[in-house]
């Protein structure tokens, strides 16, 4: 079956009453993890950004306490994991603040870890490019937020 596109859905959801639309959508969270979670975060915490970080930035948080440290290749596998947990909920929610925000964060918690990252060139070169990232993320905000994210950045890159 091939997919149709994002224009012919819209049409045919205009065609659909809003009791289809419910039954379409609860479908559709059936069948995968990532739309059950981006319906919550559409429905309940879209709202309210600020508590939508402090909840990611909390899953970081057990999922670097749950890191296997006993060699570099768990561990890698692990940062891997939580990096592309972090994209996911970078997509759900658009804004480039919550990206940088998060970004940060996680740069802040991989230069922090233990083992140090210095020893291991693949940790370093995502943590140098998440960096690098962020820094060009921050360019497109407004003034007042680059200068804020500009000097978390330069203290994240300074302690190299």
């Amino acid at each position: 079956m091939k997919a149709v596109s994002v224009k012919e859905i819209k049409t045919a959801l205009n065609h659909c009453s809003h009791d289809e639309v419910i039954e379409l959508c609860l479908r559709l969270s059936k069948f995968k993890k990532e739309n059950k979670e981006l319906l919550t975060y559409l429905l309940f915490e879209s709202e309210n950004e600020e508590n939508f970080i402090n909840s990611v930035k909390l899953e970081i948080d057990e999922q670097f306490e749950l890191i296997n440290t006993k060699t570099y290749y768990f561990i890698k596998k692990s940062v891997r994991k939580i990096l592309r947990n972090i994209k996911k909920y970078i997509r759900y929610s658009k804004l480039p603040e919550t990206e940088i925000s998060l970004l940060l964060y996680f740069c802040f918690k991989l230069k922090n870890f233990k083992p140090s990252i210095h020893r291991n060139t693949v940790l370093l070169n995502i943590y140098e490019r998440e960096l690098a990232t962020t820094k060009k993320k921050v360019i497109l905000l407004h003034e007042d937020l680059q200068y804020d994210y500009g000097l978390e950045i330069e203290k994240l890159a300074s302690s190299l």
